[in-house]
């Protein structure tokens, strides 16, 4: 149960019950997201179980559901779309008001949880035997980072520029790597994650207070990067964002922004160099469905990006090390383990 990030406390729940074309499933594994550790954001709903990164087993099913059985090995997304509003018939599926609605019940850190009927229907996906449980966490992190090289229109041989070594910005250059980029490179405060951000694809990497354009154009063949994305959540790495994309260039907004703070740049620049200033948020049912089959081919090193496994009770440490964020890259949570 999470209060806040120096309290997260181990309590007694009550099995969730589930009612007619729902499901129950056991937790099996549970990554920690940057998100999670992201206080004021996550404060204001205080107490709750967190957890949104999950793989797990279906125990029981609720009457009328025919797509599943118990047994099943499975990933299910937290927020679901209605798929029928103005937002997801235009391909917005992330800013459906269903999809802000819907969560499980209670949630990820928890050993079991209840699978709402929406979620059946639309958010439950088959983990092929080929995924491991812990290879499940990163689902629903990997359709995140799917859909934003979509919607930037990555293309292969072209450069990329990472601004924020952490989980999400592996994701991105591994696969940018594996998609068949250019020049990878990948900047950070954290010398052990640069030292992460070479070891899973980055060509070359630099410490955030060495970022400039000159740097850039230096060591991508005297251009600047053609995708950047920002995946550190402070206004200098959207400053160096901005200032490191090549003309025709885009800038992808990965990582967030409090609300209440507002971000101001050159303007004439940011026009006359033809840059996209993209945001990308959350991930779509056609990016989760991405995200397994990429999984399933091991393409990507996911078990390698897992530098901590603990159990339920020590998930207060997990929240420690991730907020940290010095030795670890993903920390994944074992309910019954």
């Amino acid at each position: 149960m999470y209060y806040n990030n120096q309290d997260i406390r181990l309590e007694e729940m009550p099995i969730p019950t589930i009612g007619p074309g729902e499901l129950l499933i056991k937790v099996l594994a549970s990554g920690i997201c940057g998100s999670d550790v992201m206080e004021w954001y996550r404060i204001k709903k205080a107490p709750r179980v967190l957890g949104h990164e999950i793989a797990g087993e279906i125990v029981e099913i609720g009457e009328g559901v025919k797509d599943f059985k118990v047994g099943d090995r499975v990933f299910v997304s937290h927020h679901v779309p209605c798929n029928t509003c103005y937002h997801c018939l235009n391909g917005h599926h992330t800013v459906c008001d269903t999809l802000r609605r819907t969560n499980f019940d209670p949630g990820g850190f928890a050993e079991y949880l209840r699978v709402s009927a929406i979620h059946v229907d639309r958010g439950t996906f088959i983990l092929p035997e080929e995924i491991s449980f812990e290879e499940g966490v990163f689902v629903e992190p990997l359709a995140c980072v799917l859909r934003g090289h979509r919607l930037a229109n990555f293309k292969p041989g072209q450069s990329v520029f990472v601004i924020g070594s952490g989980i999400s910005g592996i994701l991105h250059i591994a696969l940018a790597k594996a998609t068949g980029a250019g020049r990878i490179m990948a900047s950070d405060i954290n010398p052990s994650r640069l030292k992460s951000a070479q070891t899973f694809g980055a060509d070359d990497v630099l410490k955030a207070d060495e970022v400039n354009p000159e740097k850039i154009r230096e060591i991508n063949h005297g251009r600047l990067a053609d995708l950047v994305i920002v995946c550190a959540g402070n206004l200098k790495a959207y400053r160096q964002g901005l200032a490191s994309a090549e003309r025709g260039g885009t800038v992808l907004c990965f990582g967030v922004l409090p609300p209440d703070v507002d971000l101001s740049f050159p303007f004439f620049n940011f026009w006359n160099d033809g840059i996209t200033l993209l945001p990308t948020y959350g991930g779509a049912p056609k990016d989760v469905a991405q995200a397994i089959a990429l999984i399933r081919t091991h393409r990507l090193p996911l078990k390698e990006m897992i530098s901590h496994r603990l159990p339920l009770a020590q998930t207060g440490l997990g929240f420690k090390l991730v907020e940290e964020a010095k030795e670890s890259i993903k920390v994944v949570i074992e309910p019954h383990r």
